[in-house]
């Protein structure tokens, strides 16, 4: 058990796709939240400028993930591309908050999960028939782990005042109890088979 879950179990070429077009989705929309966010007032100009670069690497993600999707007799590639319902509502909750809200949610919430969904999805993956795949995620993950790191530190710097860590930890608090509560366990994508 490499993240403490149960083993992962192997998935089909439907299931693959499905993750696939999530993924792709969901950094299609982590690309326009994060341009968003820098280019809100309330949000210092070094944060302005990761918060954009960061939104820059969320577009190749997505493309990396688009040149994914399937293309096969029977399969709508592009009817693939949608954000999980619970997924969707946590992104469209991060989008809504102030700058403490917006980066632990997506610091502490978003992106921790996606890791693990990527992780989980690498440890299921086969080195056989998904070599391009997994090339995908480990490039994807290596990005993710370092904005996770650089995020936590943006993260701590706003941390100065009470209000401050209580609103981040309302958020992140609020985030986790959605998504646990919709059965996404774990992660930020549902594995196929599992409720949620």
């Amino acid at each position: 058990m490499a993240d403490g879950i149960e083993e992962p179990t192997p998935l089909d070429l439907h299931q693959a796709a499905g993750l696939v077009g999530a993924y792709c989705a969901i950094e299609r929309r982590l690309f326009e939240l994060t341009g968003s966010s820098a280019t809100g007032p309330e949000m210092a100009p070094d944060v302005q400028v990761y918060l954009d670069a960061l939104s820059a690497e969320h577009a190749w993600h997505a493309e990396l993930w688009a040149d994914r999707l399937p293309v096969v007799s029977g399969i709508d590639a592009q009817a693939l591309v949608v954000i999980p319902a619970p997924a969707r509502e946590v992104l469209d909750e991060v989008a809504t908050g102030g700058p403490v809200e917006t980066l632990a949610g997506l610091f502490r919430v978003v992106l921790p999960r996606l890791i693990v969904s990527y992780a989980h999805h690498q440890a299921a993956a086969s080195s056989a028939s998904e070599p391009p795949t997994l090339r995908a995620l480990r490039l994807i993950l290596r990005d993710e782990v370092e904005a996770l790191v650089a995020g936590e530190a943006l993260v701590q710097r706003l941390l100065g005042t009470s209000e401050a860590v209580a609103a981040a930890g309302r958020t992140v608090i609020g985030l986790e109890t959605r998504l646990a509560e919709a059965g996404v366990v774990p992660g930020l994508v549902p594995w196929p088979g599992r409720r949620a």
